[in-house]
């Protein structure tokens, strides 16, 4: 079977979550997946993407990709939540009334679930988008920043991004000041944007590159930066490349491309296969382990359902990510070993204290 053939019987039976939903939403033509992987550390809690995709399976594969990866991020900043998924996979883009109806149809689905998985903003969906679920369903997190439901994690992300790519310097130059340095952001969205402006008032150089030219062009003179093309964006020297767009953009192909010392952004899923975090290790090119440095957001949303709502506060918990990522990368070094390997170590203490 070729890669990207298989049904959506195949990609469950070889899983290793704890369940999968899958509805039709026959007005919109649209597939939801749900998916719940682990439930260890506390009830799935995970974003919800709105996403055309080539193919339905597509959609679930992401799904599964991402909720696994989920129970990796909470583990990683242990907290009492287990990892899962959302995916609404569209049949092309949806508007007003049409987007309104299956917001509000998949807020009804969650309602079934009874409160087996919470959920909040990710790629493709927005505030607002939260809202419409929310007017429905009680199972959506709310953020920091709206009292009447759910805001923006995209800066919490990105503060998060930041803290790690100083960490990250610090432990290839011997120091986190970004002056001099140039980030090349691939993404440059709800959290490219923010981390663009944090790198700038930093005193770092900023290199945009997204599909969006327009917007790209748009920041770029805010923050005195240049445009890269994306055909060019594996190919541009760069100190730092910080992937804020879609995964699995790190593979055979890329990674030989790449001009840096440091992978350090807020994508998940960056890695196309296990393989290529050996790559990157190979070629001395530090990686930041995704469900690590993006957790920001997560990790600020689950503070705020566990009662914590100071602004200084949930940031000071944010910048902690740089501490975390330093910790790994040190075991890595002692270890010669990619960061990954000493993030999954991480991960299995967390998730064996919470079995145990």
């Amino acid at each position: 079977m070729a890669f990207g053939d298989e049904s959506f019987l195949d990609l469950i039976a070889a899983w290793d979550g704890a369940g999968v939903v899958v509805h039709f939403d026959q007005p919109t033509g649209s597939w939801i997946f749900i998916a719940i992987h682990d439930a260890t550390l506390g009830p799935a809690t995970g974003g919800t993407r709105m996403k055309v995709y080539s193919r339905p399976e597509e959609g679930l594969r992401d799904a599964l990709r991402l909720a696994s990866g989920m129970t990796a991020k909470w583990a990683s900043v242990d907290l009492p939540f287990g990892g899962g998924k959302a995916v609404l996979a569209t049949p092309g883009p949806l508007e007003g009334r049409e987007r309104q109806g299956l917001l509000r149809r998949y807020g009804a689905l969650l309602n079934t679930l009874d409160g087996a998985f919470g959920t909040g903003e990710d790629f493709g969906t927005t505030p607002d988008d939260m809202l419409e679920i929310a007017s429905v369903s009680g199972h959506v997190v709310q953020v920091h920043g709206s009292a009447g439901g759910p805001s923006d994690p995209g800066p919490f992300t990105a503060l998060g991004v930041f803290a790690g790519m100083r960490a990250a310097l610090e432990q290839v130059h011997g120091q986190s000041s970004l002056d001099g340095r140039t980030v090349l952001i691939q993404g440059v969205g709800d959290v490219g944007a923010p981390l663009a402006r944090l790198v700038s008032n930093a005193g770092g150089s900023v290199l945009l590159c997204d599909i969006d030219s327009d917007l790209a062009f748009a920041l770029s003179v805010e923050f005195g930066g240049s445009v890269v093309k994306p055909e060019n964006v594996y190919r541009t020297p760069c100190d730092v490349f910080a992937p804020c767009a879609l995964g699995a953009i790190l593979n055979g192909s890329t990674i030989p491309l790449l001009q840096c010392r440091v992978v350090a952004g807020s994508a998940n899923n960056q890695l196309e296969t296990d393989q290529d975090a050996e790559r990157l290790h190979e070629r001395g090119i530090l990686y930041a382990p995704d469900y690590v440095i993006n957790s920001g957001g997560a990790l600020a949303f689950g503070l705020i359902q566990l009662g914590a709502h100071d602004v200084e506060v949930l940031e000071t918990r944010v910048k902690g990510i740089g501490g975390m990522l330093a910790e790994i990368f040190a075991d890595a070094l002692v270890h010669d070993v990619s960061p990954v390997h000493s993030a999954r170590r991480r991960v299995e203490r967390v998730l064996a204290k919470g079995r145990g």
